[in-house]
């Protein structure tokens, strides 16, 4: 069965002209106890088969609908397989499958999903925060999208992970995928879900594939629905982006009923201030990395940034006990802070990023450093150093050393305006890589802020100027998290966050041109939160607890989960939405801030953790798992520090306008 269909038209529309190209498709049957047998269906006679498969395509706007039929004609397990030619040469395309591959994938090693492996791949759809495949031409401009169109959801758990395997129930998850083996660019998608030429089960692994098979009984129709979009851009940036807003047209994803308030939210927060906290060692702080899901019990971990948080906890500590008139909270956040300016340096002025207290406190010479940890311990420190003049109280050993450590960023600083992902206390490289660099934008831009020093402000824009060069306009977000070096959110919600902060202290013309950077920024950043609901099985804990995707987002190339890493990002994002009266950014913000408060443990609800207050971490929505318990739980190590104070960010939105204006 060959089905041309209107690409070449809808090219066309998109000003370029190429002839008209097809799909060509099969469907695989299985017997159970017997290896499956396919068939291309532009060659088999359907008399022959025990199933009769019909194509159809119309034109619906700028698309062309693809919809595919399955009739059994007597009990069948079946898998439908279909490929797109996109005539595109394959040496010329790169390709978006959202929240998932960017370009190549290059920046991901071997051992997870990328073309170093292998040129062709087929992805179950829930791995993708849309349910998308597309290729962009880098020479013509041209690019096609393939989006499942959803039906009501669910799935179904498999006796095997691997081979040929049939479905013990009713699934609505498909595959989608890309083929730059041959001449052409395909894309390739299809029913049930298959994950070729490998899986990737967990952090750089990958296991053979699989290959799903759906039963239907004599008479039973399965109805099957793909978009396919054809248009240009000038840039892979701006391909990216007008495909996610096609995307968030198409899924139109409407804010959840939130389960809590944003008081709460904090309430209950306030709850794992209490039973994380470790006063035993000359650091005091919030256990917040390498606890068990079961007993949410303090280990002996302080990471500064990243995992831990410890200062920002400490000042949500604070901030939270006085409000609420809660002494105990008041004397631990002051405790945290009191011992991290008298034990939390090291000699050349820098945070230490990382003590295992279990194996002491490491030398000075054995420290390494991260530009991200050190500038996210600055964000807290100015945060609290701030607060504290607004109640009356100074703490001038606090600013002198936030001073020196603001100032050893600016020898630190390269030519051109990047910093090291990672450096030793002498200031040497580690990990040369500038791909953290806007990590440092937002400490220095608050630096300028809170001390007047203009050299921190003009360092905060050579920063966004090597970003804007090497980043932004190549498209290319990575190596921002600390435990991989690849493709990720937090690279692009770093990006969108330091261009926002010079938008936010510069005016006319310069203010403009960050604006504009945020902007790119922000589609890549977006392009990793999920826009529809992922469908759980029954027995599956989260999709037992009702849990909805959707307002959540992906974590890496390398992490298959999604969390609720935000930070600032959602009110940012609402902040240029009313700037450039972008409602789709507006609407975003309202689906992450009504979403991400569903799995927070409450004495009634505890969601699968141990204790209240301590939100999940790993939350593990596809076949995928971070060591343990796979799809629809959580690994059984997570990291609360972090999330804890992404929240507290999430529903403290006018926290950076107070600081900036």
């Amino acid at each position: 069965m060959k089905n041309k269909i209107l690409l070449g038209a809808l090219l066309l529309m998109a000003a370029t002209a190429v002839q008209a190209i097809d799909i060509k498709s099969k469907i695989s049957i299985k017997q159970p106890g017997n290896a499956a047998v396919s068939y291309d269906l532009d060659k088999v006679a359907q008399s022959q088969l025990p199933i009769t498969v019909t194509a159809n395509e119309r034109q619906d706007g700028d698309d062309v609908v693809y919809t595919v039929t399955i009739l059994a004609k007597k009990r069948v397990y079946f898998s439908y397989q279909a490929s797109l030619n996109t005539g595109f040469p394959s040496v010329d395309c790169e390709y978006y499958l959202p929240g998932f591959w960017y370009h190549r994938n290059l920046r991901s090693p071997r051992e997870a999903p990328s073309f170093h492996t292998s040129k062709a791949w087929n992805f179950r759809e829930d791995r993708l925060s849309t349910p998308l495949t597309s290729t962009y031409n880098q020479q013509t401009g041209q690019y096609v999208s393939v989006l499942r169109q959803q039906e009501d959801g669910c799935d179904a758990l498999t006796t095997h992970q691997e081979g040929e395997v049939i479905l013990s129930g009713k699934t609505s998850l498909g595959f989608l995928g890309i083929d730059g083996e041959g001449p052409s660019a395909r894309l390739t998608f299809g029913y049930p879900y298959m994950e070729t030429p490998r899986r990737y089960i967990r952090k750089l692994t990958l296991a053979p594939a699989i290959q799903a098979f759906a039963k239907l009984e004599p008479g039973e129709v399965k109805t099957l629905t793909w978009r396919i979009r054809a248009r240009k851009a000038d840039s892979y940036g701006q391909f990216v982006s007008k495909t996610w807003e096609y995307s968030f047209d198409q899924m139109s994803p409407k804010p959840i009923k939130a389960l809590y308030t944003a008081e709460q939210m904090k309430t209950q927060l306030s709850k794992y201030f209490r039973a994380s906290y470790i006063d035993k060692y000359p650091l005091k702080f919030n256990s917040g990395h390498g606890l068990r899901i079961d007993t949410c019990e303090p280990v002996g971990i302080m990471q500064l940034g990243f995992c831990g948080r410890p200062l920002l906890n400490g000042f949500n500590t604070l901030e939270y006990g006085e409000q609420h008139h809660e002494q105990d909270l008041i004397d631990q956040a002051n405790a945290i802070f009191d011992s991290f300016l008298q034990n939390g340096f090291t000699k050349a002025g820098y945070f230490f990023d990382e003590i295992f207290f279990h194996d002491g406190i490491p030398a000075d010479d054995k420290v390494v450093h991260s530009i991200r940890q050190q500038s996210e311990g600055i964000y807290a420190v100015l945060l609290y150093l701030k607060y504290e003049k607004e109640q009356g109280r100074k703490h001038k050993e606090w600013e002198q050393r936030i001073r020196t450590l603001l100032d050893n960023f600016l020898t630190l600083q390269k030519a051109d305006g990047h910093y090291a992902r990672k450096f030793n206390d002498s200031g040497a490289d580690i990990d040369a890589s500038g791909g953290s660099t806007p990590s440092a934008t937002s400490a220095l831009v608050m630096g300028y802020k809170y001390f007047g020093d203009k050299r921190y402000l003009a360092a905060a824009k050579r920063t966004v100027d090597y970003l804007e060069q090497n980043i932004i306009s190549k498209s290319d977000y990575f190596s921002s998290t600390l435990d991989a070096n690849c493709e990720d959110k937090e690279a692009a919600i770093a990006a969108v966050t330091a261009t926002y902060y010079l938008a936010m202290v510069t005016k006319a013309k310069e203010r403009q041109h960050y604006i504009d950077l945020c902007r790119q920024a922000a589609y890549f950043a977006l392009s990793w939160y999920y826009l529809w609901d992922v469908p759980f099985a029954q027995g599956q804990m989260l999709g037992d607890l009702g849990f909805r995707s959707r307002g959540w987002s992906n974590v890496s190339v390398e992490n298959n989960h999604v969390d609720v890493f935000v930070f600032e990002l959602a009110h940012i994002v609402k902040w240029l939405g009313e700037t450039l009266q972008e409602s789709r950014f507006m609407q975003m913000n309202d689906l992450i801030y009504s979403s991400l408060n569903q799995l927070m443990p409450t004495p009634e609800r505890l969601c699968g953790i141990g204790h209240e207050g301590f939100n999940p971490e790993v939350v593990q929505h596809t076949a995928w798992d971070y060591g343990k318990n796979g799809k629809g739980y959580y690994n059984d190590i997570f990291a609360p520090g972090w999330t804890a104070a992404s929240l507290w960010e999430l529903y403290s939105p006018q926290r950076t306008v107070n600081f900036l204006k």
